[in-house]
């Protein structure tokens, strides 16, 4: 942040993004369609780790003006979004359409992505999982 005395002179912060998703479609597929859909709306991932068999997270720059394009991407994507993610990324995309100057969409997001795979769950795969008959 500078210290600069002029008012308005310093950039307002912009939070890290904590976006939680989820995803019923296979990992193989989705994971090659999220990190395409990132780069076409010009993100860039700075880290990528997995946190379980199922859950992986993906650190993510991109500028605020490419805030509705990454919105829409991800969820074309096939990831859902769980309940307080949408209304983040709806801030951010209402900052975009506030900012004051050309500068201002320039600015830096940064976002944590994380996204669950869950087996889309059958009743014949719960009764198989179950005990032996005794």
């Amino acid at each position: 942040m500078t210290h600069d005395s002029k008012p308005g002179s310093q950039k307002p912060f912009l939070p890290t993004l904590d976006l939680q998703s989820f995803s019923y479609d296979d990992r193989a597929n989705v994971l090659p369609d999220v990190l395409g859909a990132l780069a076409d709306c010009g993100g860039w991932v700075l880290d990528r780790r997995t946190l379980s068999a199922s859950a992986v997270e993906f650190r993510v720059e991109v500028q605020l003006r490419s805030i509705v394009d990454l919105y829409g991407s991800i969820i074309a994507a096939g990831l859902e979004l769980t309940r307080a993610s949408p209304l983040a990324l709806t801030d951010q995309c209402n900052c975009r359409k506030n900012a004051a100057t050309v500068a201002d969409l320039g600015q830096i997001l940064t976002l944590r992505l994380e996204i669950s795979f869950i087996e889309d769950l059958t009743l014949h795969s719960l009764l198989s999982a179950g005990s032996a008959p005794a």
